[in-house]
């Protein structure tokens, strides 16, 4: 299955600005992209009317980003920080609907970072407190024909959700088609044991694919095994885009919050057209070529 490609902003800087989209934009139209993920680290950071108008213009379309900075938290915390939550959550859905992304993706449970033991109580309430506290911007979501695609995070980044199986149990009772699961290889790198297994145990729910190598660096020059990956992602039926997801070591607060302590490619931009040639490749190469990311055939 032949899919859009897409990368997100943040390999180049954070908060976007329009300023920043207007220059990024053109670049990534004119390597070969046909989609350009948009964070929303605070509503307002830029403009979704005049952000549609420029992609429109290039032929880009949008997915966006959620972003759960420190103090957005839906479980596990108090009614006003909840209540603020959802506040932030359903711009973010107006800001997608404006632009035209199909989806919202991102941890929408906890803040980024949020880390500690839970209980055996907490962990057994956890599902059914996060679909409580999600339900009114699922709703809303619903209206504005946008998916809320949650996505798990590894260990080191939050307690609540870190595996496939855990997300696809706490988003249960919460309608299909409007809340789903977004999935990074990054993360499914370091919690799953077989990611395209796991990417299989997503099915029915898979919303949003990110992806990038297994340091975080350009898709393609890791030990990842692509071509299972892809296969997975064709037997879940999942047609969305694959969306380069990396950071720049640049910038201060990003690499912190990413842990990106070293630059991750040349530059920043062979990251995205590297990886934008690696994608391309995997969804051209003929089935009876080998996949250069395995082994060499054994006779």
């Amino acid at each position: 299955m032949e899919r859009a490609l897409g990368v997100n902003t943040w390999v180049w800087t954070s908060p976007l600005t329009d300023a920043a989209l207007e220059r990024l934009a053109p670049r990534v139209a004119g390597w070969g992209f046909d989609t350009i993920e948009l964070p929303v680290e605070n509503a307002g950071d830029w403009d979704p009317r005049r952000a549609r108008t420029l992609l429109d213009g290039l032929g880009l379309s949008a997915t966006v980003a959620l972003v759960m900075s420190p103090g957005r938290e839906l479980v596990l915390t108090d009614a006003p920080t909840r209540t603020a939550t959802r506040d932030y959550l359903r711009r973010v859905v107006d800001a997608a609907e404006t632009v035209g992304s199909p989806v919202v993706a991102g941890p929408a449970y906890a803040s980024v970072g949020r880390t500690w033991r839970l209980s055996p109580a907490e962990r057994a309430g956890l599902p059914g407190e996060l679909a409580e506290a999600l339900s009114p911007v699922v709703e809303h979501a619903s209206a504005a024909g946008v998916a809320v695609a949650v996505e798990p995070l590894n260990r080191y980044e939050t307690s609540v959700l870190n595996t496939v199986d855990q997300a696809v149990e706490a988003l249960a009772e919460l309608p299909r088609e409007h809340c789903g699961l977004a999935l990074d290889l990054y993360h499914l790198n370091i919690e799953e044991t077989d990611i395209a297994n796991a990417i299989e145990r997503a099915s029915g729910m898979l919303r949003h694919v990110q992806v990038c190598a297994n340091d975080r660096g350009t898709p393609g020059t890791d030990h990842l095994e692509w071509s299972r990956i892809v296969t997975a992602l064709d037997r879940t039926g999942y047609s969305g885009p694959l969306v380069i997801e990396s950071f720049t070591s640049d910038n201060a607060s990003i690499a912190a919050a990413a842990s990106v302590w070293r630059p991750l490619a040349a530059t920043q931009d062979a990251l995205a057209v590297d990886g934008l040639a690696f994608l391309r490749g995997l969804h051209t190469r003929a089935p009876d070529v080998p996949d250069p990311t395995r082994g060499a055939p054994v006779d």
